[in-house]
């Protein structure tokens, strides 16, 4: 079979759906990713696939939006593909909505997190779900990464059989790694006895930096700070404030994520909103305990107490607290990240939630 994966841009093709389609080459099908423009895609050709590029944008824009979907209807008239797999919710919603206007009828959509449970005016809240609405009504196969997820789009009225397929990494690249800690730590200078708080994402604000950076004046480690801000990202730039905070390594886009994760001690995500992070994933089966905010997602996935510490949102002396605990106690990072690996294994396999995609997709 032919299968277009639709998502945003390179970012999310790069990151969240080219394990997918390595799945879908090797049963042997043809995959065509389709997003906009970007550096990361080179990283896709080098292994060989395939990506048409289109005008997408992550925000609503109504010429944009529809010069985009313009695009994805000439894209997918050409294809022919017999499976139109979209993500994210404006790129999804369009890839649904050109497919269905030519007559597909296997149209499968995977929501990474809605947008009406983000921050926001009750408006774009309201917006969010009308979109979602409509798109559930051109999709075939409805797809979420978590089971809060799932629960509303039953409950919304969204789609009446959604699937939480959940999210996964590589356990034999995310690991415990003696080498690459002792490797990471040397180049950039830092003695094995140091305690360090690594984050992994996006520098925006949602992600919790405001609050991260606060509450680390009182935690006896020093913070690695891994990612970029995404050219499509809103918002102010955290730049001069991550510029001016102490202790602070800006190590940016990285590719070798699993060394830096190994090099490090303790992670942390004080999200203000997420699906179900795949940094969370990636930080659990590299065996550290995790401190994240208790959202859903991160809920899901981290048992407060026995695989690190849930949060409340906006808790700075409760961030500092449960950093604090991790930062002067060995043992007990040893015993809860050992707990979160374990949990990780269970349930964040990417080979199994590949399978699982797969299965549902009929391929």
């Amino acid at each position: 079979m032919k299968i277009l994966e639709i998502t945003n841009v390179d970012f999310s093709l790069r990151q969240f759906v080219l394990p997918l389609m390595r799945g879908m080459r090797d049963r042997g099908h043809e995959v065509v990713g389709v997003c906009a423009d970007g550096p990361l895609l080179a990283v896709v050709r080098a292994e060989g696939f395939r990506v048409e590029t289109v005008p997408l944008v992550r925000r609503l824009a109504p010429w944009a939006n529809l010069r985009a979907w313009l695009a994805l209807r000439r894209l997918i008239r050409a294809e022919a593909p017999d499976i139109i797999h979209a993500h994210a919710p404006i790129s999804g919603f369009l890839a649904r909505l050109a497919g269905w206007s030519l007559g597909h009828r296997r149209i499968a959509y995977t929501c990474h997190g809605y947008v009406f449970n983000q921050r926001g005016s009750r408006a774009r809240r309201g917006l969010g779900w009308l979109i979602e609405w409509l798109g559930g009504r051109m999709t075939d196969i409805y797809l979420n990464v978590s089971d809060a997820d799932a629960d509303d789009a039953r409950r919304l009225g969204i789609f009446p059989t959604p699937v939480a397929v959940g999210n996964g990494r590589d356990p034999t690249r995310f690991r415990p790694d003696p080498v690459a800690r002792s490797r990471i730590r040397v180049e950039l200078g830092v003695p094995e006895g140091r305690v360090v708080v690594v984050i992994v994402s996006r520098l925006v604000r949602d992600k919790g930096y405001v609050e991260l950076l606060a509450a680390m004046r009182t935690v006896d480690a020093e913070l690695w700070v891994v990612g970029t801000r995404l050219p499509s990202d809103r918002g102010e730039d955290l730049a001069p404030l991550l510029a001016a905070a102490p202790g602070v390594r800006r190590l940016g886009y990285r590719e070798d994520v699993p060394a830096v994760l190994a090099a490090a001690d303790i992670f942390v995500l004080p999200s203000y909103f997420e699906a179900l992070p795949m940094a969370v994933i990636e930080a659990m089966l590299t065996g550290l305990p995790v401190v994240a905010t208790d959202v859903r997602g991160p809920r899901e996935q981290v048992v407060d107490g026995q695989t690190g510490a849930l949060v409340r949102l906006f808790d700075i002396p409760g961030l500092a607290t449960a950093l604090q605990r991790l930062a002067t106690s060995a043992p007990l990072r040893a015993a809860q990240g050992a707990a979160g690996r374990a949990r990780a294994m269970l349930h964040y396999d990417e080979a199994r939630v590949v399978a699982q995609t797969l299965d549902l997709l009929g391929l």
